[in-house]
């Protein structure tokens, strides 16, 4: 397909207003840049999508306090979720997600508790990956009697399917996976990083920055080296790709990973639509339809598991 006419306004948008690119010499820099992104998208006309109550919290962390907030949902079904933003693992907090995790918590019908990780050149791995299990483990030590899910985008994704992998190995009862868009290659070697690698949004340039923050110096720990994990015994999983992303390629790639081990496997392909795509919430129809599949099949898995 085509890029979503949609989506190309939303990037020539960018472009014209000096949005692009995403990285901005610094650390700092960056982050102060993208979360000024983020928040421009809620001019006076926003609605954010409708939650029962929303409540900003710390827990014990393994670097000290750990920041967390904590969605219910108007309808609750009886699931709860641990969700990781995106950015690289170097941008992104609660409030550039706010939006994701109401809508999360909205159409899953689950509690959501999004965790605030350490984030790198600061804090490099391990530190984010610990953050998530910390998270992970209040979260269900807090809600023992609902299915347990973990979710994420991006490099939250990562962290997720690093999460899934944790839980398995410390026999921690997860239910359920969402990964939007993961990155699961440090080597950024596929086809789709060179075809995709400019012009849509996120750029390849930007994900070997992102990386040399979080890991310097490279990592084969399966946790980010996720093409080289052995998913066995993880967690079902919902795997989010789009057909443009630089990523694409290795969400696919960990798809048939998790299939070929025997893991119940939903795959939600992205035709037409770019990384992020699930943060542009009521400016592409496709992507809210993309991501309205996912967490359609997220919200079947804690279904299940709650029988």
């Amino acid at each position: 397909m085509a890029l979503d006419p949609q989506f190309r306004t939303v990037l020539d948008t960018l472009e014209a207003n000096g949005a692009l690119p995403l990285v901005r010499g610094s650390a700092i820099e960056t982050r102060e840049h993208y979360r000024a992104l983020s928040l421009s998208r809620r001019g006076a006309d926003y609605v954010p999508f409708p939650v029962a109550d929303v409540a900003d919290d710390e827990i014990d962390g393994p670097g000290g306090p750990l920041p967390i907030r904590v969605y219910r949902p108007l309808e609750d079904r009886g699931g709860v979720v641990t969700y990781l933003h995106g950015g690289g693992w170097v941008v992104g907090d609660l409030d550039t997600h706010d939006p994701v995790c109401r809508k999360v918590a909205g159409e899953t019908g689950a509690v959501v508790v999004a965790v605030d990780y350490r984030l790198a050149p600061e804090h490099p791995h391990p530190a984010g990956i610990e953050d998530t299990m910390a998270g992970l483990r209040w979260t269900h030590e807090t809600y023992p009697d609902r299915p347990l899910g973990v979710a994420g985008d991006s490099a939250g994704a990562s962290l997720a399917a690093g999460a899934a992998l944790r839980a398995r190995d410390e026999s921690l009862p997860l239910a359920a996976q969402l990964l939007w868009y993961p990155s699961t290659d440090p080597t950024q070697s596929s086809k789709s990083v060179r075809d995709n690698g400019e012009g849509y949004f996120l750029t390849a340039d930007a994900m070997r920055w992102f990386y040399d923050h979080y890991v310097p110096g490279g990592t084969d720990d399966p946790v980010v080296d996720l093409q080289h994990a052995d998913v066995a015994g993880v967690a079902p999983a919902v795997v989010a790709t789009a057909e443009f992303d630089p990523l694409r390629d290795e969400g696919d790639a960990y798809v048939e990973q998790l299939r070929a081990a025997g893991v119940p496997v939903t795959h939600v392909p992205g035709p037409g639509l770019i990384h992020g795509y699930a943060a542009f919430i009521g400016l592409v129809e496709s992507a809210d339809a993309a991501g309205a599949r996912a967490l359609a099949a997220l919200a079947d898995l804690l279904a299940a598991a709650k029988g």
